[in-house]
């Protein structure tokens, strides 16, 4: 199937490890250009080369923060600029810490607010404009499962997703006269490093082995396995795509089955 990527111009955001930047390569490898950035400028650098290597596709790269909105609004006015057009945005950040309720601070829901919520605003702010212009648009939010079904431990993330889920909706709406289609992705348990730390800090609480605790995930899905970065790589870039043009306002999970509700 033709996806009808060739030479369109991405941004995706968090895309130096894990499950952005496995989207950056799904996207690449069907002839995109894929305008990356992350905070740590060394582990970007090391994504842009594997990913020109493995593809032979365009990359260019900035070392950002997506909680400061200036540094959003540069990176994205600068790609626009560069290829004179933006066709597809990927919001994507790292998700907040595992914590009860008792022991978040006021702070913690702040800086979760700030870091998965204003994230993605601040990118919606600065590329649904140039989408809406060009009458051709995909914005995609990666959330999570806890949208769906909170998991318990990760109060902050079940919170603030949810609010991501809002937005992308009312979204999806206002933007789709425009053929600019909006929709979240919710990942299940998927081995990334942000699962094994994951993993990691929850078996120092419980007093046994991360490997437990991956085992454990692994069980409740129906799979019996935890996901890789590239399964949700593979819908992102449908959604992107020319293929996905009637989809607009969902939140599709992928999970192996582990959320047990109907929707």
């Amino acid at each position: 199937m033709d996806l009808g990527l060739k030479d369109r111009v991405a941004i995706v955001a968090a895309s130096s490890q894990g499950l952005g930047k496995a989207v950056a390569m799904g996207l690449a490898r069907e002839g995109a250009v894929v305008a990356l950035c992350a905070r740590t400028e060394s582990t970007l650098i090391s994504a842009a080369e594997e990913i020109r290597r493995e593809t032979g596709a365009g990359v260019r790269t900035r070392a950002l923060d997506v909680t400061d909105h200036e540094q959003v609004r540069r990176f994205v006015a600068d790609t626009v600029e560069e290829y004179g057009r933006l066709d597809i945005c990927v919001a994507n950040a790292g998700g907040p810490p595992s914590k009860t309720f008792a022991e978040t601070t006021i702070e913690d829901w702040q800086a979760a607010a700030t870091l998965n919520l204003m994230s993605t605003v601040y990118l919606a702010k600065e590329a649904l404009p140039v989408m809406q212009h060009r009458r051709w648009g995909r914005f995609i939010a990666i959330t999570s499962v806890t949208v769906k079904q909170p998991v318990e431990g990760l109060i902050l993330s079940n919170a603030v997703r949810s609010g991501v889920s809002g937005l992308i909706k009312t979204l999806s709406n206002e933007y789709g006269p425009y053929n600019v289609l909006v929709n979240n992705v919710c990942p299940g348990f998927t081995a990334t490093a942000r699962l094994v730390d994951l993993s990691r800090k929850l078996a120092e609480k419980e007093g046994v082995t991360p490997q437990e605790i991956e085992d454990r995930w692994a069980r409740q899905t129906p799979l019996g396995r935890l996901g890789q970065p590239e399964e949700f790589a593979n819908l992102v870039v449908f959604l992107a795509s020319e293929r996905s043009s009637y989809i607009t306002g969902v939140s599709i999970a992928v999970d192996g089955g582990i959320v047990k509700g109907l929707y």
